[in-house]
C-alpha cells in the first residue's frame, strides 16, 4: 500500500483492527445466542449484548498486539502482502498500538467482569485464561503464535469458549448444541488464520516466525483449509439430523465458500490471497448468520 493511499485519523485505527477479522468475533455470539432463543430462554439479553462487545474487543485487542509485537519483531516488513500494518508499515508507533491492544483487553476484561459478576465466578478463570491467550498469541518472551499453535487458540478461544460461553451466560448452564455446533464456528474463525498464514509463508519463513502454514508448507496447509471448510458443512448437517435443530440452514453460505475454496485450490498466492480471506470471512458470516437463525426457530 503506498502512502497516498493510507488511512489517517481514525479511518486508520479502524483500517489496523481488521475488520474483515470480525466476523470470528461476531458469529460466535450470534450462534450462542441463538441456541439460547430457540429454547424459550427467559433471560436478561443484555448479557448477549456484552458477550458480543467482550468478543469484538477481544478480536480487536488481539489484532493490535500482534500488529505491535510483529512490528517490533520485524516479521511486517515492507514487502509484505496483505492489510495494512500500523508498526510495520511505519505509519504508527509501537507504544501507541500496544497502548490500544491495552485498553482494548481492558474493554474486554471490564465486560467479563461485569458477566461474571452476573452468572457466576467461574466466567473470571474463563476470562482471565482469554486475556492472557490474547496477549502471548505474538507477545511474551515465547509467543505462541510463532510456534504453530495461533489455530489452537483460535479454535478454543473463538469457537468454542465464544460460542459456548455466550449461551453458558444466557443459560446459566453448558449445553450440548452449543457445544456441537461451536466446533463448526471455530472452523469457520480458524480457516481465516490459515489462509491468513498461507499468504504470509515467505515473510514469516525469512523472519523465522513458525506459524502452522510454515511448519507444514503450502501444499498441506492448502488442503487444512479445504478439509476445515468442508467439515464446518457436515457438522452442520449432522447437529440437525440428531438433534432436530435447524443448524444446517448453514448451507446457504456454501456459494460463498466455493470460490475461496477454488481459488485455495488453484492455487493462488500473494495479492489472490487477500481476495480469498474476504471470501472466508463472508462464508463465516452468512453461514454463521444463517445457522443462528435455524437454531432461533426450532426448540
Amino acid at each position: 500500500m503506498n502512502d497516498t493511499a493510507r488511512p489517517s485519523g481514525l479511518r486508520l485505527w479502524l483500517a489496523g483492527a481488521l475488520p474483515r477479522t470480525l466476523p470470528a468475533a461476531v458469529v460466535p455470539v450470534a450462534v450462542g445466542s441463538a441456541v439460547a432463543v430457540g429454547q424459550g430462554a427467559d433471560t436478561a439479553w443484555w448479557r448477549a449484548g456484552a458477550a458480543l462487545v467482550l468478543a469484538v474487543a477481544l478480536q480487536v485487542g488481539v489484532n493490535y498486539a500482534n500488529d505491535s509485537s510483529d512490528g517490533i519483531r520485524g516479521t511486517d516488513g515492507g514487502d509484505r502482502v496483505g492489510p495494512l500494518r500500523l508498526v510495520g508499515s511505519g505509519t504508527v508507533a509501537a507504544p501507541l498500538v500496544k497502548r490500544a491492544a491495552t485498553v482494548s483487553f481492558a474493554v474486554a476484561g471490564l465486560v467479563g467482569a461485569v458477566l461474571a459478576l452476573a452468572v457466576g465466578p467461574e466466567l473470571f478463570v474463563v476470562g482471565a485464561a482469554a486475556l492472557v491467550a490474547g496477549w502471548t498469541y505474538t507477545g511474551g518472551p515465547r509467543p505462541y503464535g510463532y510456534l504453530g499453535l495461533g489455530e489452537v487458540f483460535v479454535f478454543v478461544f473463538f469457537g468454542l469458549v465464544a460460542t459456548v460461553g455466550t449461551t453458558y451466560v444466557l443459560l446459566e448452564r453448558i449445553d450440548g448444541v452449543s457445544v456441537a455446533c461451536s466446533v463448526a464456528v471455530g472452523l469457520w474463525s480458524t480457516a481465516l488464520l490459515v489462509v491468513n498464514n498461507l499468504r504470509d509463508i515467505p515473510g514469516d519463513t525469512l523472519a523465522g516466525k513458525r506459524t502452522l502454514a510454515v511448519r507444514i508448507g503450502d501444499r498441506a496447509t492448502r488442503a487444512v483449509y479445504v478439509v476445515m471448510i468442508d467439515a464446518t458443512y457436515f457438522v452442520a448437517v449432522g447437529v440437525t439430523l440428531l438433534t432436530g435443530r435447524g443448524a444446517a440452514l448453514a448451507i446457504v453460505g456454501i456459494p460463498f465458500a466455493v470460490g475461496a475454496l477454488h481459488d485455495i485450490v488453484d492455487g493462488a498466492e500473494g495479492p489472490a490471497l487477500i481476495g480469498v480471506l474476504s471470501a472466508t470471512g463472508r462464508t463465516q458470516l452468512v453461514s454463521g448468520t444463517a445457522m443462528a437463525v435455524g437454531l432461533a426457530l426450532t426448540p
